[in-house]
């Protein structure tokens, strides 16, 4: 950790910052609003169809009203068919002054020509005096209005009527022998008008303690819901300053998506701490790695240079050992940098291998680097799709694991290569040396690690083949293990790979 504590320590208080001021009351914030936008919106649509609903209901009434009443009015003087205009009028006057108007009741009127209104409410159709405290002007123009219902509108129609406001009005055409009568009927939309503002007023109301209620509830719904949230931000912001101990608490047994997202939280805090822990090691081996060769090398060199005049066996000396520590340190660098690409997507080249001339021929060339007893036991035919470079090393890396731990001359190193399925394949390196004790046998993988017998640094290696041998064969898809031999000596590593095709 203590390798990106710097960098940890600057970028800290910026993350920090954002963790703590945009999570826990902005998640809450934005789904209150969020839930009094949709009531909003969900409300004024609904207000908007009870309001044109309530006028539409009240209107369709009022129009049942008035056509009943103009017909009835028709009615009445379908008698008088023949009769002069001015009896019609005087029979249609008496007809409508029977129902006096109201506020509340029903405006009748007949209009014919050339002679008067007949109407229950004559003020109206232009001959209404001045009310007190009313100019002679606005009188006027009152009267001018009125005069306008006296123009013929058949059919449904909606006009201003002096001290009364808007009116619905129906009028209807009727001949009684050459008489145009035009017979009509208006209600006041009043009603109409105060029904609908009352809607408004309920809405409003009702709507203010709704939306009230919904943005406390939402708020504290969204309070409950970002508190895992607020705790993960909490948590976040240790790990970011560089406390990788903390862990999402998991109460309750029911699965949902905050306790999936906690529970991947405290996952991912797992592989961090182990991440880092492996790099805490993995440095640590690699600086004692590194620092050995590079001590030897110093003192060497401070021997040398303390004598005055060294002797050419001397030079000779420290040169040989400078070189060996060199050799060492390279091979070191190769193989780390092995396994930092071996993270990389272009770390294969996969091609088409023929497998039994390639097996042959790499065995034959490590023949000839250690002198110990090389077989090579059963090759299956057949191509596999693999990287030749990366299979070459890794398959070196087990016969060089083998030599190392074996006996001088006598030692027993073999190679099998067979099929454990129509598409896999297997390759299995032996020896006769002291084994892997059966506690070591999934460690022998991992970076620097030597066993405790006879694995050691005597040996000359640096405790990366192994590993390499892993990432190769996991960036093949495959895998590698160290297995049982049949007499109990020695120890058995197989490696298998996918996508093998047999002859």
């Amino acid at each position: 950790m203590r390798v990106t504590s710097d960098r940890s320590r600057r970028s800290s208080p910026s993350v920090r910052t954002r963790l703590q001021s945009s999570l826990p009351a902005g998640l809450r914030w934005r789904l209150t609003a969020w839930v009094a936008g949709v009531l909003v919106v969900c409300a004024v649509v609904v207000f908007f169809v009870v309001y044109q609903d309530t006028g539409s209901q009240l209107e369709g009434e009022i129009d049942r009203d008035i056509s009943g009443d103009t017909s009835q009015l028709l009615q009445t003087l379908a008698p008088l068919s023949g009769q002069s205009a001015a009896r019609i009028r005087a029979v249609a006057s008496n007809y409508v002054r029977a129902q006096p108007y109201t506020a509340t009741s029903t405006l009748l009127f007949v209009l014919m020509p050339g002679v008067a209104t007949a109407s229950n409410h004559p003020e109206v159709f232009g001959a209404s005096q001045p009310q007190p405290g009313e100019t002679g002007g606005e009188q006027q123009l009152e009267n001018a209005d009125g005069r306008q219902l006296a123009v013929p509108r058949l059919g449904y129609s909606v006009a201003p009527v002096p001290d009364v406001g808007r009116m619905r009005i129906y009028e209807e055409r009727a001949a009684l022998s050459g008489v145009q009568v035009i017979a009509g009927a208006g209600e006041p939309l009043a009603l109409v008008e105060r029904a609908q503002h009352g809607v408004a007023r309920a809405f409003v109301l009702a709507g203010a303690v709704v939306l009230v209620l919904a943005l406390l509830a939402s708020y504290l719904a969204g309070a409950r819901v970002s508190a895992p949230l607020r705790r993960m931000a909490q948590v976040a912001t240790r790990v970011d300053a560089g406390d990788l101990g903390p862990r999402m608490v998991i109460s309750g047994r029911r699965l949902d998506e905050v306790r999936v997202l906690a529970e991947a939280f405290n996952r991912m805090l797992d592989r961090l701490s182990e991440a880092f822990a492996s790099q805490r090691e993995f440095v640590a081996d690699a600086s004692h790695e590194l620092r050995t060769p590079l001590t030897v090398i110093s003192g060497q060199l401070e021997v040398l240079a303390a004598q005055e005049n060294p002797s050419a066996a001397d030079v000779t000396r420290v040169e040989r050992l400078a070189r060996a520590e060199i050799t060492r340190i390279s091979r070191l660098v190769d193989d780390l940098l092995v396994l930092a690409q071996a993270e990389r997507t272009d770390f294969l080249r996969i091609e088409s291998v023929d497998l039994r001339p390639f097996v042959t021929d790499l065995w034959d060339g490590l023949t000839l680097t250690a002198d110990r007893q090389f077989e090579l036991g059963t090759v299956a035919d057949g191509s596999l799709q693999a990287d030749p470079d990366r299979l070459a090393q890794a398959l070196r890396n087990l016969g060089r694991n083998a030599v190392e731990h074996t006996a001088e001359q006598k030692g027993l190193v073999r190679l099998d290569v067979t099929t454990l399925a129509p598409d896999r394949i297997s390759f299995e390196v032996s020896d006769d040396g002291p084994g892997i004790p059966v506690h070591e046998r999934e460690r022998v993988f991992e970076r620097f690690h030597r066993t405790d017998s006879g694995r050691t640094r005597a040996t000359g290696g640096a405790g990366l083949g192994l590993a390499i041998v892993r990432a190769i064969a996991e960036a093949h898809k495959g895998t590698v293990r160290v297995r049982d031999t049949p007499d109990r000596r020695g120890v058995t590593i197989q490696l298998v790979l996918p996508r093998f095709h047999s002859n």
